[in-house]
């Protein structure tokens, strides 16, 4: 059986808390025995989290064993962690088979030396702030989650899920995590190098019409002509107008948020239908399934089938 200890402290963000626990359980309720699950909060006392909600532990963390996986979630009660937590964290960390943060959890990890010399992540408005206040943590602020080691870190929130999702068809398999996600009614389980934004999150919403009218046509015809010329002459400017103008309003090229666009798109009908790659490929905009495989390979070390094989729930609609 193994121990999953959540660290609750005043100012968690209760669903960084709930999420994890909630896949934690169902792996238990697929497997018994798979895990045993347990909160501690430093003395033992109730926390309130950063929605108002009182959460009351089950036992306190200087009364609590080595567990095999110590969990760490985030919210506003890292912004000035309590010295005897952090110190806790230096002590016990170390001994745990797996340690995880969701969210600004991998700032009370940075604080007590647990993340020097490792890639981590973590939401991506604390992104910044932890390579500027631990210059020896590798930051990577795309994932949704990254693993090194025996270390995980999560982005904001829902990627707890994820990556709770990940560890359990770790431990228990592929079938117990799909099982997990349809009854929590995930769509799926998404890799951890998937973006924390989609294209049009990620992007900026330009300012002036014609840029945000061309932004609209790209997400509505992926598989369309794209060119920068094309996309300038939709917006009545010359090409290096357009480019410099959406560059400066989206804070991306038109190039590159072309190709996020795109990637989605591909991803979406990998695992929403059974079209064929090289059907997808076209449909997507970029015409050989060889070019579909180049971009699948470089934004998330995968190839589409192997993508598809992993991530397309086993209830997808065929047609």
């Amino acid at each position: 059986m193994r121990t999953v200890l959540v660290v609750l402290f005043d100012g968690v963000q209760s669903l960084d808390v709930t999420g994890p626990l909630e896949v934690f359980q169902g792996g238990e309720l697929h497997a018994p025995g798979s895990y045993r699950l347990r909160t501690a909060s430093l003395d033992g006392a109730a926390v309130r989290t950063s929605s108002g909600l009182t959460v009351v532990p089950d036992q306190a963390l200087t009364a609590s064993a080595t567990p095999h996986t110590l969990l760490v979630p985030g919210g506003r009660g890292t912004r000035d962690p309590a010295p005897d937590l952090v110190a806790w964290l230096r002590e016990h960390g170390p001994r745990a088979e797996r340690l995880v943060s969701v969210c600004t959890g991998a700032i009370l990890l940075a604080e007590a030396g647990l993340l020097d010399g490792r890639r981590a992540t973590t939401h991506w408005a604390y992104c910044d702030k932890l390579a500027r206040d631990h210059p020896s943590v590798e930051v990577d602020p795309d994932p949704i989650y990254v693993r090194d080691g025996h270390v995980a870190t999560s982005a904001g929130v829902t990627a707890g899920i994820d990556l709770a999702l990940a560890l359990v068809e770790e431990d228990l398999g592929r079938e117990v995590a799909l099982g997990i996600a349809r009854h929590l009614v995930v769509f799926l389980r998404r890799p951890g190098n998937q973006a924390q934004f989609s294209a049009q999150l990620a992007a900026q919403t330009a300012r002036r019409e014609p840029l945000r009218e061309v932004q609209q046509w790209i997400t509505e015809h992926p598989g369309g002509d794209l060119s920068v010329e094309t996309l300038a002459a939709r917006a009545r400017l010359s090409p290096r107008h357009f480019a410099r103008a959406f560059q400066a309003e989206t804070g991306m090229t038109p190039g590159r948020y072309v190709d996020r666009v795109r990637l989605e798109h591909a991803r979406r009908l990998l695992e929403d239908t059974s079209d064929g790659v090289e059907e997808i490929s076209r449909a997507c905009g970029y015409g050989t399934p060889e070019a579909m495989r180049r971009a699948f390979v470089k934004a998330l070390g995968t190839a589409p089938a192997e993508y598809r094989r992993r991530f397309r729930p086993a209830s997808a609609p065929t047609h």
